[in-house]
């Protein structure tokens, strides 16, 4: 069975730094994208980061564009978040995802998939 577990979170002043980690083990399906999400209180969870498997091409949520960075380890199926200059505005509990290619059959058929960690809070002070 898939885990995925988390770490790095807390509690943190404005314009301090954290950094997030979060590793996956027992993934057989080949990965395609490694993601960083948040969910603060009263609202949807959203995409913060997220780094293409293969190419390494990154996207970012604007509200975090220059703040933050993601990098992954393909081999150890890891992937980090480096959060600099945090604001109050990035209360939330994160969560990291893996985005897999499941193969189904010898013809190649196949579908994707999510796994998810268990959530890390991070919470700025003012």
């Amino acid at each position: 069975q898939v885990q995925v577990v988390e770490s790095g979170g807390g509690l943190v002043q404005a314009g301090g730094s954290l950094r997030l980690s979060c590793a996956a083990s027992r993934i057989r399906s080949e990965v395609l994208t490694l993601g960083w999400y948040r969910e603060a209180p009263g609202k949807q969870r959203e995409l913060v980061a997220a780094i293409a498997s293969s190419s390494g091409v990154t996207n970012y949520a604007d509200s975090v564009k220059g703040r933050f960075t993601i990098s992954g380890d393909n081999a150890k199926n890891t992937v980090y978040l480096q959060m600099n200059n945090l604001k109050p505005e990035d209360t939330a509990v994160y969560y990291c995802n893996f985005h897999v290619k499941v193969v189904v059959n010898v013809e190649g058929a196949f579908h994707e998939r999510d796994y998810w960690g268990q959530g890390t809070q991070v919470t700025v002070s003012s």
